[in-house]
């Protein structure tokens, strides 16, 4: 009767960028040694901890040790892998990063505000005042 109430609860399987397991059926994303990209193959191996990597039997007859995970995915994930790499070539790239300080000051109002630096206001205009004390000779 609970069963009825309560929801399956999500498996790793059921989420895309969740670690692989034994006996999972996986596709590579880019080329390794004498294996192509989009050859599938069975994951014989996984192990790490911080960073899982994958011994992997190719349909090729390759095998193939310490494959990122970052270079699997699914089987039936590829299609849908191959569509997503296409439209964020298409993306535009992200704006350079805002140009250094020139020596004219410019730079100090920006860096006062920490929009450049992520660094708290209060933070920054403490330092400055040290900075001022410092070359006034009022801190050694």
């Amino acid at each position: 009767m609970l069963a009825s109430i309560v929801p399956p609860m999500a498996t790793s399987r059921d989420t895309p960028g969740s670690a692989l397991k034994a006996r999972e059926r996986v596709t590579l994303t880019r080329d390794i040694r004498d294996v192509p990209e989009g050859t599938h193959g069975v994951v014989k191996v996984a192990n790490g901890l911080t960073w899982a990597r994958y011994w992997v039997q190719f349909d090729n007859g390759h095998w193939v040790g310490s494959v990122s995970a970052s270079d699997l995915v699914r089987e039936g994930d590829y299609e849908e892998f191959k569509k997503r790499r296409a439209e964020e070539a298409l993306r535009p790239k992200a704006e350079a990063a805002p140009a250094a300080p020139s020596a004219s000051g410019e730079g100090a109002a920006g860096a006062a505000s920490g929009a450049a630096s992520r660094v708290p206001a209060h933070l920054l205009e403490r330092s400055q005042n040290a900075r001022a004390r410092k070359a006034a000779g009022g801190d050694s």
